[in-house]
């Protein structure tokens, strides 16, 4: 079987899912062994039983729902490929707007609090030469997912994890603090996609009753912990902005801003230690 004849029939299977084609594409090159941009130019040649034997079982799983990225164990995010797996949340594109304020501006030692994959905490390092940081996780199995991507980032050296619920075992201070924590309301959890609600750590995505409570926790803490003028950034839901804005102003952070993602909804909001 051709590798266009392979594509064909998957594509088929997968029809009752968005992104069928794409998706199979991914999954084909991945079987296959080549870049996925470079497909086309190997959609005339034999697929080999071995490849097709991956092949079949990537389109199995997808079938089932399970991600893509996690079925082939990576996700590009800003212009870096990442590991993931069960343990960690997908990186997703709207989470790039908080690594592209982050690097705004200068800053030395970064904290990321609830890190997961760590793609927040190595992104920002790997566009700020020089500055280290540390990345907190509750969970000690995102945290081996993320010193292996930063092992294959070479910022081994630059950063440090800790397994931590929130604040607890942080002694440092920081003069940038980030988090996508978090923050889906209990009442939204059966309305996720099958492939988030069925496949993503729960813990990562809901904190239960209204989604504002890691924000709570965090704003909390942030006096002992972020330097003067430095800065908190926060991924938010699309309808939490103003609830997180009024708590980082009510403990005395100031400036607060709210960035919106490409899609124009509220995704990031931002204040500063005085």
């Amino acid at each position: 079987m051709t590798g266009a004849e392979a594509l064909r029939d998957a594509v088929r299977q997968l029809v009752e899912i968005d992104g069928a084609a794409r998706d199979a594409r991914v999954l084909l090159a991945c079987a296959m062994g080549v870049p996925a941009d470079r497909l086309v130019l190997h959609l005339g040649d034999e697929v080999t039983p071995k490849a097709m034997g991956r092949f079949a079982g990537f389109v199995a799983a997808r079938l089932l729902r399970q991600p893509v990225s996690q079925i082939v164990g990576r996700r590009l995010f800003w212009g870096r490929w990442f590991a993931v797996t069960r343990d960690v949340l997908d990186p997703r594109p709207e989470t790039e707007v908080l690594v592209a304020a982050a690097l705004e501006r200068r800053f030395a030692r970064v904290l990321d609090l609830g890190t997961g994959s760590g793609c927040i905490l190595l992104s920002c390092l790997a566009g700020m030469p020089g500055a280290v940081g540390m990345g907190v996780d509750i969970s000690e199995a995102a945290l081996a997912v993320a010193r292996g991507n930063a092992e294959a980032l070479g910022l081994v050296d630059r950063c440090q994890f800790q397994v931590a619920d929130w604040w607890q075992g942080v002694e440092d201070r920081f003069d940038l603090i980030l988090s996508n924590p978090p923050y889906i309301a209990a009442s939204e959890m059966a309305g996720l996609a099958p492939e988030v609600r069925g496949w993503e750590p729960h813990l990562a995505l809901t904190p239960g009753e209204d989604g504002l409570a890691a924000y709570r926790v965090i704003i909390a803490g942030v006096w002992d912990h972020l330097e003067p003028n430095g800065r908190l950034m926060v991924e938010i839901g699309p309808t939490q902005g103003k609830a997180v804005g009024a708590m980082m102003a009510a403990v005395g952070l100031v400036g607060a801003r709210i960035l919106p993602d490409l899609d124009g909804r509220d995704r990031v909001v931002m204040a500063q230690m005085p």
